[in-house]
């Protein structure tokens, strides 16, 4: 590892270089009928067509760069670790040329295409949800190790779930439903959350985090957000990104949430009763296999992005189920806590290190 001089210190310190590197993202859109790219004509254009193009150019680049750094034996590495993703793709690819271990990380229930083409050289794939005997005595080299996620995500006591409400200006004693589509938002949730706030207020308190993609279209909601001094008399909270989500989710009766690999291992760290709203849409439609898994274990409730947003009154009234059912509650929130791995980082680096 490198060794560099803090500044404030003047003390040698190790650091981590990065370096950049060009990567080509093709476009592809999950369930798409032949209407659907005449509907949705600019995003065929401009995605589909334009985008591939561009990310055909780059894919190129990318492997080129790859080569060219990977080389020389004075810089090769010993081995490399790919979390997935196109950005992948190249560097995969040309530690095959040279012969370079890698090992691959899937977060999701459905490989993605770069880790789908990656796999069958790689030394070790490891899974972030749990693997089939099936599929271990096929595959020797698959392993479950669980998502990485922040040590700031574990399961809170119910004293420390009320003082997190308290914190966030919400009546301790009523129950609180956190949405949430991630760091940019999801306008889908955020305008069906529009749609039914005014009933969901009347039986729960509820924050919303709208993304920064999307705050400024919410920002009507604020209406709702009602202050007297320093106390919230409205039960309603909106922020366009939380920097303390560990504690937001934690101090939640409900959280309604897109079907996110990651996402999901917070939740499961955390255990919480939750509503996933997949994405059908997406490559692979990852996020509705990663939702259909836990909605056949009992781990989560699942409603699809579509039902949703033809009919936001799916989503209240699951809310509504899910506040008035406290055992239910807390059953789902078992079945989904089974799927935490506290140590799946340390697996990680484990297998990685065994390369070396």
């Amino acid at each position: 590892m490198p060794w560099g001089e803090d500044k404030k210190t003047n003390r040698k310190t190790p650091y981590i270089r990065v370096r950049r590197l060009p990567a080509g993202k093709f476009h592809r859109y999950s369930n798409w009928t032949f209407r659907d790219y005449f509907v949705n004509f600019d995003t065929t254009i401009k995605d589909l067509l334009i985008g591939n193009i561009l990310g055909f150019f780059g894919f190129i680049l990318g492997l080129i760069t790859c080569f060219f750094r990977l080389v020389s034996k004075k810089t090769r590495p010993n081995v490399i670790f790919l979390k997935g993703g196109y950005v992948c793709l190249p560097v995969g690819l040309t530690a095959r040329l040279f012969k370079i271990p890698y090992i691959i990380h899937e977060s999701d229930a459905v490989a993605g295409l770069a880790n789908r083409i990656l796999m069958r050289k790689a030394k070790k794939v490891a899974f972030g949800v749990p693997l089939s005997e099936e599929v271990q005595t096929k595959h020797p080299n698959y392993v479950w190790t669980g998502i990485p996620v922040g040590p700031e995500f574990k399961a809170v006591s119910y004293t420390t779930q009320l003082s997190l409400k308290k914190a966030f200006s919400f009546n301790p004693e009523k129950p609180l439903v956190v949405i949430t589509g991630g760091s940019q938002g999801s306008k889908n949730l955020n305008e069906a959350t529009r749609a039914i706030l005014p009933e969901l207020l009347k039986f729960s308190s509820v924050a919303l985090v709208a993304g920064r993609k999307h705050y400024e279209d919410m920002v009507d909601l604020k209406k709702y957000e009602n202050w007297d001094k320093a106390s919230l008399e409205s039960n309603f909270r909106m922020w366009e990104f939380n920097t303390t989500m560990n504690e937001l989710l934690g101090a939640a009766d409900v959280i309604v949430s897109r079907a996110g690999a990651t996402t999901i291992a917070e939740m499961a760290a955390l255990k919480k009763a939750t509503i996933l709203i997949p994405f059908e849409r997406l490559p692979g439609s990852h996020q509705v296999k990663n939702a259909e898994r836990l909605k056949k274990a009992n781990a989560a409730s699942v409603i699809y992005d579509s039902e949703m947003t033809k009919k936001p009154e799916i989503l209240l009234e699951e809310i509504r189920h899910l506040v008035k059912s406290p055992r239910l509650r807390a059953d789902m929130a078992d079945h989904l806590h089974e799927e935490a791995r506290s140590d799946a980082a340390d697996r990680l680096a484990k297998i990685i290190l065994e390369e070396i």
